[in-house]
């Protein structure tokens, strides 16, 4: 996933709803504990900072224990397996910035992982992510490479890939000390619990049969992960039932939508509703400058009754992309009783909410692309129709 540039979210939150984050007032239903607000910064890697931030979550599940656990040593190691991916396939593989969760959890299990201190990746000068120069020597690298100059491939051009990270994010821990025990990257894996098959990737789209699952077609998927395709309602069920059984949610979704604002609000604006003479809205408008302050209010908007037909199309015309991942982790209503998803962001903490947005029960259906949830979280009559034990 990747997120679009933040001037462009500026500029999109500017053509918002007319009520805007202050009017709404949200009441927390249910809240899972999660760890604290990072910050991507000048990076790509919202992918990775969501989904370290879901592991971090199960870790508090099932453990008990907080941690911080490390994005760049993720990130690095991403780049590396898609790096030769891209080279043995003669470059005709999106080499971004973007990935997906899917990817996260790949690292984990092949590479294990490691706490931030362990290898905060900061060694360019900066204390926090700032990745347009990296991401351009890596494309300008291996773009190179994949053109076979030589017309045989050396042995020297993975240690020069490696090299390149290197120098950007430092040298990958073998070994370190956390929770007062030495751990290697898999050991630490292991003491903390992650199985990686525990999680299940899901998305609803119409265009391959429901129950099964299908290869998301979207540039960052570059490992090529399958997600399990349920019709909308049925993953709207799985996302209730996982918040309400205890369990946080991986979300990736589509952000360029007018109502993802900059201020901690995502919603579905009905574009077609009017303001009718005599409305609430209408009249609070036109109330004079020295009205009583308690009179003074704004309507909420209403929202789109969001169908499966609609996120099929909104995917077919590309008006649905794979823009960012964040992490669900709790339910809330507004003072109208519309239901929310509570959402940590990785800008920092930014917004009126400080880092969290909360996300209508329509912009949820509308624009979700996938989410992982852990497999305990699914229904059981949805467990069985996929096949999952």
């Amino acid at each position: 996933m990747k997120i679009k540039s933040f001037l462009t979210a500026a500029v999109i939150a500017l053509g918002a709803t007319a009520a805007s984050a202050q009017d709404y007032q949200f009441t927390t239903v249910k809240e899972i504990p999660v760890t604290s607000i990072k910050n991507q910064y000048r990076s790509g890697t919202c992918w990775c900072f969501s989904a370290l931030s879901f592991i971090e979550s199960e870790i508090l599940r099932t453990k008990g224990l907080e941690v911080d656990l490390s994005e760049m040593f993720v990130v690095g190691k991403s780049y590396h397996d898609r790096a030769i991916k891209y080279v043995r396939l003669d470059g005709n593989l999106r080499f971004a910035a973007g990935s997906s969760f899917g990817d996260v959890l790949h690292v984990i299990e092949d590479y294990g992982i490691v706490p931030q201190d362990a290898m905060p990746g900061f060694n360019y000068g900066t204390d926090k992510p700032e990745h347009n120069e990296l991401d351009a020597a890596l494309y300008g690298y291996v773009n190179a490479i994949s053109r076979n100059p030589n017309k045989k491939l050396t042995t020297a051009w993975v240690n020069g890939l490696d090299g390149i990270l290197e120098a950007y994010f430092g040298e990958y821990p073998e070994t370190f000390t956390a929770e007062g025990a030495e751990y290697t990257p898999e050991s630490y894996r292991d003491f903390l619990g992650i199985n990686t098959d525990d999680y299940v990737n899901i998305t609803s789209f119409t265009h391959h049969p429901f129950y099964e699952p299908f290869i998301i077609e979207v540039c960052d998927n570059w490992r090529w992960d399958s997600a399990y395709n349920l019709p909308m309602d049925e993953m709207m069920e799985v996302m209730y039932n996982a918040i309400n059984k205890g369990y946080t949610i991986a979300w990736g979704s589509d952000v360029s939508e007018k109502g993802f604002t900059r201020d901690g609000l995502a919603t579905v604006p009905d574009t077609e509703q009017k303001v009718g003479a005599g409305s609430d809205q209408e009249r609070w408008v036109g109330k004079a400058a020295d009205a009583p302050k308690e009179e003074v209010k704004a309507e909420l908007p209403k929202e789109m009754t969001i169908t499966q037909e609609m996120r099929q199309d909104g995917y077919d015309r590309k008006t649905t992309t794979d823009d960012h991942g964040m992490h669900i982790y709790g339910l809330a209503k507004d003072q109208n009783g519309t239901d929310y998803f509570m959402v940590k962001n990785s800008w920092g903490e930014t917004g009126k909410y400080k880092g969290v947005w909360y996300a209508s029960d329509a912009f949820v259906r509308y624009k979700t692309l996938n989410i992982v949830v852990h497999k305990d979280a699914l229904p059981k009559h949805i467990a069985k129709k996929l096949g999952i034990k």
